[in-house]
């Protein structure tokens, strides 16, 4: 239970990488608002995952051994039947975790043009209803879960730690929302040609960066820590290989195709080749870990140009290297699963195996449907939300003076970096209860 918590803490960790990594590809103007949402996604997703994500989301390893579907793993919502029980206490924690990191994908994508009004509420709607949801269908022992048992499809759909339920949603999820919004303004030419737009803090991308990579050590190895089930040294080996693979192959790719490796993009791909493994991270051998995030890192480098060339604005690169590389995570244990683990995993007996050792295209089918099921529910079920709360609140996306000018002071009242507002006249600030301009308390 310690480790399965210290786990879920590393999980918690990784909004900090991600508020950094976010903020410092977005301009200064726009700081302080791009780091509060990433402070606030902590505390509104997780808020509507405690009060109903939970108890919609189902207790897998319960329904594994009761060999059924359980929607509800409790009869309680706000845990109010889950206190005096420390399993259930520490399964919310670390699922809270992943809630987390499903809402902070998209935050990232939409920075620089999101209300914050918006935001919150989509943030909710995220811990609450999407990602528990679709997640019941896969680590509740859902119907992907069973089409071993139902439909005999080798062990049904599986994604160890989050490939599909945490990275595949929130990547679908900012590439609605950022299309919906459409692109900052003066990110496309008069001809459609998408023009730089740089962040204003290189090393705050990399930090950021750095704390999401040690995050992901409790990321993958914590459902490991939570079943007891033996594999979590071979996981962190993995994470560690997939995510190095990921980012040497991101910088070698753009150092030979365009003269030099781009700092951002190699963080991409350190990030991609971390998720890119979450899928398969207890399935296979450390050289094809390697090789998924050799893959992921290129595949992320791929997605991100290809995004914005086609119209998508995403700052962070979200909509790629969680998004695209999400689903070839769950491709590559279809490909790779070595059959050295998985007995009785989804209640199927024998271990799992994917194409290359001998599984045949039972267990690859089972991932392409989860890919499928992924992608229909995220995108229809995300871009309704979305568009009712564009009609219900106004708008998603800021006036023109106010993205201009930038977010901090109009969205947030402060702005990142005082010394770069110093021009603004004093009547421009707004003003607070003790009558301060700024933290007015």
């Amino acid at each position: 239970m310690a480790s399965t918590l210290f786990a879920a803490f590393l999980i918690l960790l990784m909004q900090a990488g991600f508020g950094l990594f976010a903020t410092g590809l977005c301009r200064a103007k726009n700081a302080a608002h791009t780091m509060a949402m990433h402070l606030l996604v902590f505390g509104v997703t997780l808020i509507g995952f405690f009060a109903f994500g939970f108890a919609l989301m189902g207790d897998g390893s319960a329904s594994i051994l009761a060999g059924h579907w359980r929607f509800h793993h409790s009869n309680g919502y706000f845990l109010v039947s889950d206190t005096t029980h420390l399993d259930s206490l520490t399964l919310f924690l670390l699922m809270a975790g992943y809630a987390g990191v499903t809402a902070a994908i998209p935050t990232g994508a939409m920075s620089e043009r999101w209300t914050l009004k918006s935001f919150f509420a989509m943030a909710l709607i995220t811990g609450a209803f999407i990602f528990p949801f679709f997640g019941c269908w896969l680590w509740g022992m859902g119907w992907l879960a069973q089409l071993g048992i139902k439909a005999h499809l080798a062990h049904g759909a599986i994604d160890y730690a989050g490939s599909c339920v945490v990275n595949m949603v929130g990547g679908l999820l900012a590439m609605v929302m950022t299309w919906y919004v459409r692109p900052r303004l003066g990110k496309y030419d008069e001809n459609g040609n998408p023009r730089p737009i740089l962040g204003h803090h290189v090393p705050m991308v990399m930090l950021g960066t750095l704390i999401l990579a040690f995050g992901w050590f409790g990321f993958t190895t914590g459902h490991s820590f939570l079943t007891n089930d033996g594999r979590a040294p071979l996981i962190a080996v993995n994470t560690l290989l997939a995510g190095s693979g990921g980012a040497m192959a991101a910088a070698l790719y753009m150092w030979i195709r365009y003269g030099r490796p781009d700092p951002t993009l190699t963080c991409n791909g350190l990030l991609a080749g971390l998720v890119a493994i979450c899928a398969s991270c207890a399935f296979v051998a450390p050289w094809a870990a390697c090789l998924i995030g050799v893959i992921g890192g290129v595949l992320a480098v791929w997605g991100v140009l290809l995004c914005e060339r086609r119209g998508l604005d995403d700052p962070v690169g979200a909509s790629s290297v969680h998004g695209f590389t999400g689903v070839w995570g769950m491709l590559a244990l279809g490909l790779f699963a070595d059959g050295s683990f998985g007995d009785h995993y989804n209640g199927v007996a024998g271990t799992v195996r994917g194409f290359f050792y001998g599984g045949g295209c039972a267990q690859l089918l089972c991932q392409i449907i989860a890919i499928g099921a992924c992608l229909a529910w995220t995108v229809v079920v995300g871009g309704f939300f979305f568009a009712v709360l564009d009609r219900v609140l106004g708008s998603n996306r800021v006036e023109v003076d106010v993205e201009l000018s930038g977010l901090d002071i109009p969205e947030m009242g402060a702005p990142g970096y005082p010394e770069f507002v110093s021009h603004l006249a004093p009547e421009s600030i707004p003003t607070f209860p003790m009558g301060q301009p700024g933290r007015g308390i």
